[in-house]
């Protein structure tokens, strides 16, 4: 090991707001020592703290300075903690500016379970995938009118006038959003889930979509994915678009026995499911899906309910990325928990399992796998923060800093 090379790579990071802070503390002990123990001296991460959300505005009177904007652009990646959205400041979202800013397409979320949590499901270890959300589109656009602003009201008139849209319930006080679904936006989302499930090995990536009411944008979404699918890799998938007009023109038999044919080759189904159907479909069978994408609204809705079929948001990774340019921010998922703060019991797992993707993503597996593996040793002896502590009568309560002390020593022992 000692004749290996040295990389030293630097990340940014975001502390975040509210019980960001202490999750962060007792995160980065149990980040350097997986790297530590996985490569010795030959791997080393130089974290750089740049500012966001209320430290930002304290230290340098702006919610979202330039100079955390232009670290990330730099060093291409950054792990950050929850944030705050200042009210009446100029921000929807401090999350979603840094993903449009940095054009960070794909929202990816894995869901699974870990042995030994409380979850709402009989069977919740059937629950095992990973979404693709599109993360610059649709809601996130941020399109809206206001009820009382005159140009919502010149809008519904021009709808009326110019498009003979005539079925705005009640015109005169009816606010309005515009929903953009692209197809560029479209395909880049879908071809992002179809390459990780290939290389990741995995059978299915299922279109999510309310395409029966929706037909021309989330309707679209659906078609260009099959589009995609069928034109950039004919060879490695098959899509339910294909089986059905095979049904159309060979009939059931001919349909069937080519899905076969494509299941035994290995092939990559490509199938779909109407939205509201599918939250459904992940109670009763979440094993018949495997990688999920998905327009932005959907991916917010499924994202946060499977991570409640496997323990909640506490202990969901997630990542925003850019596949073409390599930029990519991954953080914890949950929100800043300000009645928490400071009193030791916030869980660090959501920010620990999401620094396991960055190290995926550099490609120090070894070292992510380390992490999941404490935790998941620390769950099954019942070591757990106060969130599973409450649920769990037999387990050992510890406060966010000792459960953090307690990875670091599994890791190094």
């Amino acid at each position: 090991m000692s004749n290996q090379p040295h990389t030293t790579t630097t990340i940014p990071y975001i502390a975040g707001d509210g019980i960001g802070p202490e999750i962060w503390q007792a995160a980065r002990p149990v980040i350097d020592a997986a790297i530590t123990k996985a490569y010795g001296q030959s791997k080393r991460i130089d974290w750089v703290e740049v500012l966001a959300g209320e430290a930002a505005y304290t230290q340098a009177g702006t919610w979202l300075p330039e100079a955390t904007i232009e670290a990330i652009k730099t060093h291409k990646l950054a792990l950050k903690g929850p944030l705050t959205t200042p009210i009446g400041e100029g921000f929807r979202s401090l999350n979603v500016t840094l993903r449009q800013t940095l054009d960070l397409y794909a929202c990816v979320r894995p869901v699974r379970y870990f042995s030994g949590v409380p979850s709402p499901l009989k069977a919740p270890e059937k629950t095992d995938m990973v979404i693709f959300r599109e993360n610059t589109e649709d809601v996130y656009a941020g399109i809206e009118f206001a009820v009382d602003d005159p140009q919502t009201k010149t809008l519904v008139e021009l709808l009326a006038n110019q498009f003979q849209v005539h079925n705005i319930r009640f015109p005169e006080d009816t606010a309005l959003g515009i929903k953009p679904i692209s197809i560029s936006g479209s395909q880049r989302l879908v071809k992002a889930a179809i390459d990780y499930a290939l290389a990741q090995g995995r059978q299915t990536v299922t279109l999510v979509h309310k395409g029966n009411i929706m037909k021309f944008t989330e309707g679209g979404f659906k078609n260009w994915g099959y589009q995609l699918a069928e034109s950039a890799y004919a060879d490695q998938c098959f899509t339910m678009n294909q089986y059905a007009r095979l049904q159309q023109s060979a009939g059931e038999a001919a349909a069937q026995a080519a899905l076969t044919k494509a299941k035994t080759a290995g092939k990559l189904i490509i199938n779909d499911v109407i939205a509201d159907n599918f939250l459904q479909q992940i109670l009763l069978y979440p094993e018949k899906y495997d990688v999920i994408a998905t327009c932005n609204l959907n991916g917010d809705y499924i994202s946060d309910a499977l991570a409640a079929q496997v323990g909640g948001i506490g202990i969901a990774p997630g990542a925003n990325i850019n596949y073409s340019t390599g930029a990519a921010i991954f953080e914890a998922t949950h929100g800043t928990a300000p009645d928490i703060a400071g009193l030791g019991k916030a869980n660090p797992c959501s920010m620990l399992l999401s620094a396991g993707m960055l190290l995926e993503y550099l490609g120090w597996q070894e070292a992510a796998d380390l992490i999941t593996g404490a935790i998941e040793a620390a769950l099954t002896a019942q070591q757990v923060t106060a969130d599973f502590a409450d649920l769990l009568p037999e387990a050992t309560c510890l406060s966010t800093q000792a459960f953090g002390q307690w990875l670091t020593d599994s890791i190094l022992d």
